[in-house]
């Protein structure tokens, strides 16, 4: 409940902050010109997000006769969360990871690395798949989508906020001679805040993804041992993908062993992550 609350307090503070550039633009025309640019554009890739990351990441469709196991726990994990049985696919990388797709439960994907296969036992690859199940039972895909659609029109307006307070046009409409260094200076940190309230977003999604998992498989410890194994994994084998998709995965998979500061990542500290499912593992 309480990522939840996060969550919704960070996108409210996501739409004030574009209220806020839209008011300094004078400009409920440029407001809502940024908005729709931005939701043309994510909301293009919110559709077509699994068919997108799934070629850009090479992966293919597992037949239950390739995988029976994972079929079987992916069958068992989606009835547990009352969702239809994602496609499962295979991303042929060495290194090991998991990542959800899919713009709703009956449109979902779980897919997981060649190398995720190999390191995990089975209770610890059931706890990955009940996280990734996790993420679409809370409908992660298209609340990251309203997400970047908000940083979207931000980064937009900040763009145009910039350039007419070096030219001296715009303006809200009862401003009488708007500060030009005050509205070059939330040009430039509008964005800034923008990101970094959506990377918070992404960790405040990563805990719950976590909470979840833990629930439909009834085993916190399994998935608290698995994202060890992974995290460690993660910084000596590298992935071949674009950043962008970082925040789709269990584990941040670029990180090359060395953490960003938190405010700057897309997933919480996996130590903490651990530890808050071994206090769930404890409560039992």
């Amino acid at each position: 409940m309480t990522s939840q609350i996060k969550t919704v307090v960070l996108l409210g503070l996501l739409t004030g902050l574009l209220m806020l550039l839209g008011g300094a633009m004078g400009g409920r025309v440029g407001l809502m010109i940024a908005f729709v640019l931005a939701m043309v554009m994510n909301v293009g890739s919110y559709w077509y997000s699994d068919k997108l990351v799934l070629s850009m990441y090479k992966a293919r469709e597992l037949s239950r006769g390739d995988a029976p196991h994972i079929h079987a726990v992916v069958e068992e994990l989606a009835a547990n969360a009352g969702i239809p049985k994602p496609k499962v696919y295979l991303v042929p990388q060495d290194q090991p990871n998991a990542f959800a797709t899919g713009r709703n439960p009956e449109n979902a994907v779980v897919a997981v690395t060649s190398g995720i296969v190999r390191i995990l036992d089975p209770e610890e690859l059931r706890g990955v798949i009940a996280h990734e199940i996790g993420h679409i039972v809370n409908r992660d895909i298209l609340i990251q989508t309203i997400a970047a659609v908000l940083g979207g029109a931000i980064v937009f307006l900040a763009n145009m906020l910039q350039w007419t307070a070096i030219f001296g046009i715009g303006g809200s409409d009862d401003d009488e001679g708007a500060n030009p260094i005050a509205a070059i200076a939330m040009a430039i940190l509008a964005p800034i805040a923008a990101t970094l309230i959506q990377m918070a977003i992404s960790r405040s999604r990563e805990y719950l993804a976590d909470e979840t998992g833990a629930k439909l498989s009834s085993k916190p410890k399994s998935l608290a041992s698995a994202l060890g194994k992974l995290s460690n994994a993660a910084a000596q084998v590298p992935m071949k993908g674009s950043p962008a998709t970082e925040n789709m995965f269990i584990v941040s998979p670029f990180s090359g062993g060395k953490q960003m500061a938190n405010l700057f990542s897309t997933h919480p500290p996996v130590e903490e992550r651990i530890r808050r499912l071994n206090q769930m593992a404890g409560g039992r």
